[in-house]
């Protein structure tokens, strides 16, 4: 019997290699920890177990095997998990298989099409008409051959149907093309390409597959005001507010070196991994927006940022630079001579743009020194505007001790009182719902009844001490849920952690899993405390077993009386005192 791509995929890939792709995870024990992707918090409570090749954050409750990462992280369906995680696996996914039937997802439509338009656009700056002397242009850049091919650079030619052509001879229908971005509809219904006479830069996912393009103008056409930059539109791939150009080659340098140089232009993301600064990405023509900061967050919280800004002006650079510093990111800002950009400096003279990463300052001291050098701090006039852009910074400060720090070194500067100073910034109204601030998560949990609580504490206690196992009895049985019932009775035949997995399946072996984590995962705790915290949790749940028996029988009883059965009436009150007495010597 074959397997199946599945299991394949899952006998190829570690899960502790493709969620470290994601996120930064740290050894803990037998296990890997990390602050969790998928809610707001400050300790990390999401673990990956190598063991068992699942994952659980305790925090929101989110958690399963690969797919499960994969499908929450990416936010796709299980078809779409299958053919990211195939693609790393190298397994070939035969789409005519029928259990590959329902895997073909619009989606998948859409990546095959914007791979074979990258394939196309790869050709043409090869061979193409007008692919000559694009490629010039790039290499006149400063850019490489061996970067031209490592970043996937193409042309779009000059034709109106070009591109659509021949992804209709691939296959593909035109409303598919249109959905990827790649094509325009036209009033009377025809269809011309989206990218005709530029330079192409494939946009791709962490998984690098391509899910969308830059394209850019290089020579003058018919002396027309055209604009320098297109990209694709937003597509079920593509959304240029949480993409980084970059990312997918960056992200192993990013986590490496802790920090993360953001760029503006797709050249300068290019040029400075040619000279070895690999932990660089860019915007890709947006200010930074919440959900770019989010995915950033999973890497590192140190930024360096080489942007023309305007930090007096309400731009909305300086407003994603706020945006990131309330949310508690350290932010340097890399200065350049006037006039120059990351690209021109690396053709220039790569050791400049080296030693300009070096030389990168804090954002609160670029603030300070381009707001002071702009107005007279002598002047009552130039007093007030220091103030006014410096404090609605400093009040972004989630740190207290630092704030303070600021708030003195303005006061020092503008001489004023750091209480004055102080209750002009608390007049300062918060600008989240402006910037976009995602508010703090409210997780909502499953709700477990304090029952489900217990049982699953009393699980765990018993999973990590087996003495606490050979406490419970067959009569404890009727406590329990059915699948409580199966994981003790698996862990009581076989001592072996792996043969008594074996005996469970389903939901069972689900449940038995994610417990074995949990109890990895809690703190340590001494055996004398364990010993009692198992008898609370076993006392506890019989004790509102007994109580749940009791109601049931007052109820019997009432009906009993209603009824006038003096016998039945008799005969539960006396199983009624009994249970009473069982509850007293609990």
């Amino acid at each position: 019997m074959t397997s199946s791509p599945i299991d394949d995929i899952k006998l190829r890939l570690d899960i502790v290699e493709v969620i470290s792709g994601y996120i930064k995870l740290t050894k803990a024990g037998a296990n890997y920890r990390a602050v969790c992707p998928f809610h707001t918090e400050k300790t990390p409570s999401f673990f990956v177990s190598p063991a068992r090749q699942i994952w659980h954050c305790f925090g929101c409750s989110k958690g399963g095997d690969v797919f499960g990462f994969i499908k929450e992280i990416e936010g796709v369906e299980f078809g779409d998990a299958l053919r990211i995680l195939a693609q790393k696996a190298g397994v070939e996914l035969k789409p005519f298989r029928p259990e590959m039937k329902e895997m073909n997802t619009q989606r998948v439509r859409l990546y095959e099409i914007t791979e074979l338009a990258a394939q196309f656009f790869e050709k043409q700056l090869e061979s193409g008409v007008g692919g000559q002397e694009a490629k010039k242009y790039l290499l006149g850049r400063g850019i490489s051959e061996e970067s031209i091919k490592s970043w996937r650079l193409g042309y779009g030619p000059d034709t109106w149907q070009g591109l659509a052509d021949f992804l209709v001879s691939r296959g593909y229908n035109k409303t598919e093309i249109e959905r990827a971005g790649l094509i325009i509809k036209k009033d009377d219904g025809g269809y011309y390409d989206r990218f005709r006479g530029r330079i192409m830069f494939p946009i791709f996912d962490l998984g690098s597959q391509v899910t969308g393009f830059g394209g850019r103008v290089f020579a003058k056409k018919d002396e027309k005001e055209i604009a320098k930059y297109i990209n694709t539109p937003a597509t079920l791939l593509y959304d240029k507010s949480r993409t980084l150009y970059g990312l997918d080659k960056a992200k192993v340098d990013i986590r490496k070196n802790d920090s993360c140089i953001l760029v503006e232009g797709y050249t300068d993301a290019i040029l400075s991994h040619q000279v070895l600064v690999s932990n660089t990405v860019a915007v890709s023509g947006t200010a930074l927006t919440p959900l770019q900061l989010k995915i950033l967050r999973r890497y590192t919280e140190n930024l360096l940022i080489c942007f023309d800004m305007d930090l007096a002006g309400d731009t909305a650079t300086k407003r994603g630079i706020d945006l990131a510093l309330s949310q508690g990111f350290n932010i340097k800002v890399i200065t350049l001579p006037e006039g120059k950009d990351p690209a021109d400096l690396v053709v220039k003279s790569p050791e400049a743009w080296l030693e300009a990463v070096k030389n990168a300052k804090s954002i609160l001291e670029f603030y300070f020194e381009t707001t002071l050098a702009k107005f007279d701090k002598n002047k009552i006039e130039g007093k007030k505007e220091i103030s006014k852009i410096l404090l609605a910074v400093i009040k972004k400060i989630p740190n207290r001790i630092e704030q303070t720090f600021w708030l003195q070194r303005l006061s020092q500067e503008i001489s004023a009182k750091e209480e004055d100073l102080a209750l002009e910034m608390s007049k300062i109204k918060t600008e989240e719902d402006a910037l976009g601030l995602d508010p703090e998560e409210i997780i909502n949990l499953p709700q477990k009844s304090r029952a489900e609580l217990l049982e699953e504490r009393l699980l765990v206690l018993v999973l990590k001490n087996r003495q606490n196992l050979e406490q419970l009895t067959e009569t404890d049985f009727s406590l329990f849920t059915t699948e409580a019932c199966q994981i003790i009775t698996a862990f009581k035949k076989e001592a072996d952690t792996a043969v008594a997995l074996k005996c469970l399946e389903g939901s069972s072996l689900e449940k038995a899993n994610y417990l074995l984590l949990k109890s990895e995962a809690l703190e340590e705790i001494s055996a004398k405390d364990e010993a009692l915290d198992f008898k609370d949790c076993l006392r506890e749940i019989k004790n509102m077993g007994l109580k749940k028996q009791l109601g049931t029988l007052s109820q019997e009883i009432r009906k009993a009386e209603t009824g006038k059965d003096k016998e039945k009436t008799a005969s539960l009150a006396d199983k009624f005192h009994q249970l009473v007495k069982k509850l007293s010597e609990l």
